[in-house]
């Protein structure tokens, strides 16, 4: 398959290159005053042929009709100019001022920059991450002030965590609400990012109210590629890359273990991570056709991807297909846009178990066994360990993942009626089918085993159908431009599933695909369940736009929406923002400033739990019980009602200003925010009776987030044939518990011990403290001081009793897993035919508690005996006793090299309008003091269970933990082609 759709790309490639030709276009290119402008760029949009003006400001270069050339210099706006049937295209180039007139997506709409009162971000294709990038998030990683993505590891299948602005709440979901082409809470995995144009991050509270629901914790607003009029244009780009293994956790060496007394010595010297890794190998192949008419454009592409990890058996093969349409009538009076995407994602997901055993398998023990039950495979049988190797190669654990996203808009120019006026409606259908299969097999001691083979499958649905219509105006009065908005949205989903699990098997053959064959059913340890809910969301929204001579700027934003999930007193809320701004630039006589606005924002917006029926009173089944010779299922209650559940609430309030000196070459902006959110759903403490269960969800708590941001761009150097552009942005954010507890509920009472250490032995133990009135993020723990002389740890006194106890009066904060800031710096050269892209990233001040030392770094008999040892620089072979503590904590302060690209534009004639190649290194190297695997912040907490267990779900409340199941981190080097026809 993979073979055939290849060949079936390069065919179809070649077979339409010969259609295309190109003709010389020639022209000048002046200024506002009509002066030929020297040395102005003439880009072909999405290549690198161009051309740069003579003396006099002419030009000439060859392109085809449906070519968009792409005229810019050094304080001038940039202008886009689709060639068409001219040979002859003449551009005046305005003064640019700091890009104001640069559109920006906001909700339901764009905005000039200059017109924007809110903190938004716009950044466009040419300032993507560069390299392999397999998700739309890899594209923004670090681009952003304020948007944090975090991977730790280099699993092919993890997603990445986000956060802006630090954590928004500790109770509902904290990630920004993403918009794919207006359709809210489109999947990420529906688009390829080669068919991703542009991305808008709203980032305050003003501008994301008109979202109101979804709205608390940012918006990311995706814009995909669509077609221009003009002859077909065929982008084809291929990329190779390879991954290596770039960080691991140190142990000592087979030679190292054996000399330390009560080491078991079996007999082998077996590299236990190097089996259980090898080179991942990727491919990457997108094909693009695009063009039309004046009243008919369109673009379709599809993408295909097959990566590989660098643990053995991980990786995933993705198929993507998506068709943008539009169609205009009734003498461009209408307008209608078809979007169709679907996502086909082959996944083998492999064992993140088998890095944690292979980390600390004892070197010594032999990778094989003839006379063992296990597969052949040497294990020993003590408390959780199992041999690596065997967990990766003798089960499978994998799914198929298929996304289907479609949307038809219809736009009305309802002018004729009243002047200013139009309207759009549009209809939005997305399905994701996600299926899950395991199987341990019999002969495997990881999970099979104990069950004589054990099968388990997921399957699940989740739809959303979203309808939405609005009504804009738009007048000048004398210097006033006014803009209104009205629209109405109704989104419904539908989710369902099962699960099924059982064991016993006569055979292995059939995996997870013969359920039915599982003979435990019949003693009640086989297990089968189903689930479905629903949700609807309703709403109304405006907005109210006023620019009164590029001078002074106004937004109001309000949405009025409806939720099914919450209580029957509280289903409905008002959601509202508003911005104001001036641009000092026009009232100050400075020819110095090019540009200085100040701008102030303010606005409310919610939350809604995870899941739905929170409020109701709910019965499910409660287990099952022995009788009369069968197991029989029982029921009881599983939830309290609450008819008070109402929407978790956010204000922002963002200070900010937009600067721009020396012509525009240097400019940035600046935003100080901060934000409350109260009323947080969580789950507390109830008494039994009244209530049936032992814990409700209510509305309670408070946090807070306060941060600066600052985003500083310079245009160093451009003669023309050379150019160097550079970029700052940083971030900083704190976030505090302000509140667990109100008059009538207290969350843990006000004080929260999170984040169990585990097994082996220091399960009682907890890494993370949750209070009132501090910040989030706090490590908790025992100070070490010394080794006693019986090796174990010489712990603090902190209570001044004069004796240590294991207990909560000796411990106390001894980190925080938050960075006090991040960091990102970009630059950008073209020289000739040549360009470089360069991106540094990192994150200060957090810290992180290493498990593996935690666990592994001492040489205590019981550690020695059944694991191999942790040897990093902070290794003291005096310490006998595993006791996590201040001295596992390190400073995880990286700065790392993010991207390092090199492309060379080979000239082109013909119908080859665009050749470049490119050789692209991702995070090849990183500065960091920290000893573990991945030194990138953790924003959340999965425990990784113990003795084969599953691992628990994510805690947001525990950030700062290296957990053993860390995937390695690994290192990309590309290769790659792109060509346009």
């Amino acid at each position: 398959m993979k073979k055939l759709l290849l060949f079936f790309l390069m065919f179809f490639m070649l077979g339409t290159s010969y259609l295309l030709a190109q003709t010389a276009v020639t022209g000048t290119v002046t200024d506002e005053n009509g002066d030929g402008i020297p040395g102005a760029n003439i880009i072909i949009k999405g290549t690198r042929t161009g051309s740069v003006t003579d003396f006099d400001g002419n030009y000439s270069l060859n392109a085809s009709s449906g070519d968009v050339l792409v005229y810019s210099y050094v304080g001038y706006s940039t202008q886009a100019v689709t060639v068409g049937s001219q040979a002859e295209v003449n551009v005046q180039l305005m003064l640019d001022i700091a890009s104001l007139d640069e559109i920006v997506v906001t909700g339901y709409g764009t905005q000039r920059r200059k017109e924007v009162t809110s903190a938004v971000t716009h950044i466009d294709e040419d300032d993507f991450n560069k390299g392999l990038n397999s998700s739309p998030m890899g594209l923004l990683q670090g681009k952003v002030a304020g948007l944090t993505i975090s991977k730790p590891g280099s699993d092919p299948n993890d997603g990445y965590v986000i956060r802006l602005r630090g954590i928004s709440t500790i109770g509902a979901n904290a990630e920004p609400l993403v918009v794919i082409d207006g359709v809210a809470g489109g999947s990420l995995d529906a688009i390829d990012p080669n068919d991703i144009e542009t991305i808008d991050v709203i980032k305050d509270g003003a501008a994301a109210a008109i979202y109101g629901t979804r709205g608390s914790s940012g918006v990311i607003l995706i814009t995909t590629k669509s077609g221009n009029p003009g002859d077909t244009r065929v982008d084809y780009s291929f990329s190779g890359s390879v991954d290596q293994v770039s960080r691991q956790i140190n142990v000592m060496t087979a030679d190292e273990y054996k000399a330390l007394p009560g080491a078991v010595n079996m007999g082998g010297d077996t590299d236990w991570l190097d089996l259980v890794t090898d080179n991942g190998y990727t491919q990457v192949h997108n094909l693009a056709i695009s063009g039309g008419s004046q009243s008919t454009t369109y673009r379709a592409a599809i993408n295909y991807r097959s990566q590989e990890g660098v643990g053995i058996n991980t990786g995933n093969d993705r198929i993507n297909a998506n068709l943008n349409l539009t169609q205009k009538a009734l003498n461009d009076k209408m307008k209608f846009t078809l979007n169709l995407s679907n996502t086909n994602l082959e996944r083998n997901f492999g064992f993140k178990q088998a890095f944690r055993y292979a980390t600390v398998a004892n070197p010594t023990m032999p990778i094989y066994d003839p006379s063992s039950p296990y597969g052949g495979y040497t294990e020993r049988t003590i408390f959780d360990f199992f041999n690596p190797l065997s967990i990766a190669e003798q089960n499978i654990n994998e799914g198929n993942d298929n996304i289907f996203l479609g949307s038809l808009r219809a736009e009305f120019d309802l002018s004729s009626i009243v002047e200013g006026l139009e309207g759009n409606v549009s209809y939005t259908k997305q399905i994701t089918d996600v299926e899950r299969g395991a199987y341990y097999k019999k002969t495997a001691r990881f999970r099979g085993s104990d069950r004589n083979g054990l099968a388990v499958t997921d399957n699940q649905q989740y739809t959303f159908s979203l309808f939405e219509g609005s009504l804009g105006y738009s007048t000048n009065i004398e210097e006033t431009n006014l803009s209104l908005l009205a629209g109405y949205s109704y989104q419904e989903f539908y989710n369902e599933g099962y699960h099924a699990e059982g064991g016993d098997f006569l055979t292995d053959a059939f995996t997870y695909h013969n359920l039915g064959a599982a003979l435990d059913f019949a003693n009640g340890l086989g297990n089968v369940y189903s689930w479905a809910n629903s949700e609807k969301l309703i709403a109304g929204f405006g907005r109210v736009n006023v620019n009164y001579d590029d001078t002074y700027m106004f937004n109001l934003d309000m949405r009025y929406e409806g939720s099914s999930k919450f209580g029957g007193n509280n289903k409905w809320a008002l959601f509202y923002g508003a911005g104001a701004a001036v641009n000092l630039s026009t009232l100050i006589d400075n020819d110095a400033i090019d540009n200085l606005k100040f701008r102030v924002s303010y606005g409310k917006t919610g939350n809604t739990p995870g899941s739905s029926y929170l409020s109701l009173q709910k019965f499910g089944p409660a287990g099952s019980f022995y009788y009369n010779g069968s197991y029989v299922s029982s029921y009881g209650p599983t939830s309290n009602a609450n008819p008070d559940l109402a929407w978790e609430k956010a204000t922002h309030t963002n200070v900010g200003v937009d600067f721009a000196v020396m012509d525009s070459r240097l400019y940035g902006a600046v935003d100080y925010f901060i934000r409350n959110t109260k009323d947080q759903l969580l789950y507390v403490d109830v008494p039994v009776p009244p209530n049936l269960v032992s814990q409700t969800m209510v509305n309670i708590g408070e946090t807070e987030n306060s941060g600066l941001e600052a985003a500083i761009n310079f245009s160093a150097v451009d003669n023309g044939s050379f150019t160097w552009t550079t970029g700052i942005n940083y971030a900083s954010a704190s976030s505090e518990v302000v509140s667990l507890s109100d008059e009538d509920f207290s969350f843990g009472g006000g004080l929260l011990y999170r984040a169990s250490m585990g097994s082996p032995g220091q399960s009682a133990v907890s890494l993370i403290r949750v209070k009132e009135g501090e910040p989030m993020g706090q490590l908790w723990g025992p100070v070490q001081q010394g080794v006693k002389s019986d090796g174990t740890p010489d712990f603090a006194d902190l209570n001044g009793d004069g004796t240590y106890c294991d207990c909560d009066d000796d411990r106390q904060v001894i980190g925080n897993g938050l960075p006090d800031f991040t960091l990102g710096w970009t630059n950008t050269i073209t020289a000739g035919n040549w360009d470089i892209s360069m991106f540094w990233n990192g994150e200060f001040g957090h810290d992180l508690i290493s498990t593996y030392r935690g666990f592994y770094e001492n040489t205590e008999p019981t550690t020695v005996g059944n694991w191999n040892v942790v040897k990093t620089k902070y290794y003291d072979p005096n310490i006998k006793k595993a006791a996590v503590n201040s001295s596992h904590v390190e400073d995880a302060t990286y700065f790392e090299l993010n991207n390092l690209t090199v492309g060379y534009s080979i000239p082109t004639s013909g119908s080859v309008r665009n050749l470049r190649v490119y050789l692209s290194a991702q995070r090849p190297f990183v500065f960091t003091g920290y000893e573990g695997v991945d030194p990138v912040a953790r924003y959340g907490d999965q425990f990784d269970g113990s003795q084969g267990g599953e691992m628990g779900g994510f805690d947001p409340l525990a950030p700062g933990i290296e957990r053993r199941n860390t995937y390695y981190r690994a290192r990309t080097l590309t290769l790659g082609l792109n060509v346009t026809f």
